[in-house]
């Protein structure tokens, strides 16, 4: 059991600065990757960034160059730093956390981020 909640969202002005972050509880030491989605009104839930149990990250085309995901040792937090905002950014962003030994996602309730042009 994981248990994840998000923090961190807000209104913002294009071109500004959000850092989300993810507080995560539970059995966190089995999970192996931990990630960050967003889903936009009427659109399909995407993949933003992850991060590896050995550290490896990953950042979808949308948010290369602007985004950043980031964990503390413990793995009970995770961050997303996003940079340069654009309206299209907005969405909810939802935490997620990935074991695949048992092949199973946990996920927070989401936080809002809304970007104004």
């Amino acid at each position: 059991q994981v248990q994840l909640a998000e923090s961190g969202g807000g209104l913002v002005q294009a071109g500004g600065s959000l850092r989300l972050s993810c507080a995560a509880s539970g059995n966190i030491g089995s999970m192996d990757r931990f990630a960050w989605y967003r889903q936009a009104p009427g659109k399909a839930r995407e993949l933003v960034a992850y991060i590896t149990c050995s550290g490896f990250t990953s950042h979808e085309e949308s948010a290369k160059g602007r985004f950043s995901i980031s964990r503390n040792a413990d793995k009970n937090t995770i961050w997303l730093q996003m940079n340069s905002l654009k309206p299209e950014d907005t969405a909810v962003y939802y935490c997620n956390a990935f074991t695949y030994a048992r092949q199973r996602d946990y996920w927070g309730q989401g936080t809002q981020v809304t970007v104004s042009s």
